[in-house]
């Protein structure tokens, strides 16, 4: 069972998730985002490896149970609304389950930034 004192702290979701966002420790680097419920947050907690709830599957899944591409958790922060928590891991293998390092590979979606002209000097 999570510890009350944590669990008083979280803003669930009308499905009882908070978002979870996983963080490669040493880069920073985002991986992937997934929801936990109380108990996929107290098992993440209580054994250091990232427990998820699957919202399709309407379960929890330890990250890597069929992959073997798992997390290793080092640290576990809640966001100041409360509604998300940041778990530092270290990921071996993919994060994605698309097999791709991070769910976040993809294409940027912000346009290329305009070239600014060169400044033009005051003449003396």
């Amino acid at each position: 069972m999570l510890d009350p004192a944590i669990a008083a702290k979280l803003k669930r979701n009308a499905d009882g998730l908070v978002c979870a966002v996983a963080q490669q420790r040493g880069t920073g680097e985002v991986l992937m985002v997934a929801w936990m419920d109380d108990e996929a947050l107290h098992r993440t907690l209580t054994t250091g490896t990232a427990t998820y709830f699957s919202r399709s599957r309407n379960r929890l899944w330890v990250k890597g149970e069929t992959s073997g591409h798992t997390q290793r958790v080092h640290d576990v922060r809640l966001d100041c609304d409360g509604d998300t928590v940041l778990l530092t891991v270290d990921q071996t293998g993919a994060a994605c389950h698309t097999g791709d390092h991070t769910c976040f590979d993809a294409t940027s979606l912000m346009p290329p930034a305009p070239i600014s002209p060169a400044p033009i000097s005051p003449e003396r």
